[in-house]
């Protein structure tokens, strides 16, 4: 796997943010946001760099600074405490990015006091659905028009264990 940095976003990234939902595959595009986005319009990338006290937004760059994955998570909507999305370009795809940005956003969630995650997964999206499978055993899944709601318990103690209160060698 190539060398990567996992990061908040900055405002400085709105122009990589841009060319990153550009350079993605139409089939990628929709898995994500349900639609093409071969032009992202402002409002998007703009909503793709929202951070606050709901909101988290983590990029993956590569070694040139360039956005390679995009995930964020919203507290306080849904039917979970918090929600989570993660799109990885197409020729990043299958090296751990993914399960790398889900880890962050949830570790930060636990944080806050999150107990619970959700998702939707589009219906032929195999490889996220498969993930959820293995990362999320007990998730309760349902079907809607399409689209797969995922809801899973965030194993609050052991990220607390595993992130903060062992040392790091």
């Amino acid at each position: 796997m190539q060398r990567t940095q996992v990061r908040t976003v900055t405002p400085d990234d709105e122009e990589r943010m841009r060319r990153f939902l550009a350079g993605l595959s139409l089939h990628t595009q929709t898995l994500r946001f349900f639609t093409g986005v071969s032009a992202p319009s402002a409002a998007l990338v703009r909503t793709l760099l929202a951070v606050d006290e709901q909101r988290e937004a983590l990029v993956a760059t590569d070694g040139d600074g360039e956005i390679v994955a995009h995930a964020m998570s919203f507290q306080g909507g849904g039917c979970s405490d918090v929600e989570i999305a993660v799109v990885v370009a197409d020729a990043w795809q299958g090296q751990g990015l993914g399960p790398r940005l889900v880890d962050a956003l949830l570790f930060g969630a636990a944080l806050r006091g999150a107990r619970t995650v959700g998702m939707d997964v589009m219906g032929e999206n195999r490889r996220v659905l498969r993930l959820v499978r293995r990362l999320w055993p007990d998730a309760r899944m349902r079907v809607e028009s399409g689209t797969v709601e995922v809801t899973a318990m965030i194993d609050q103690l052991a990220y607390l264990r595993n992130k903060v209160l062992v040392p790091h060698h």
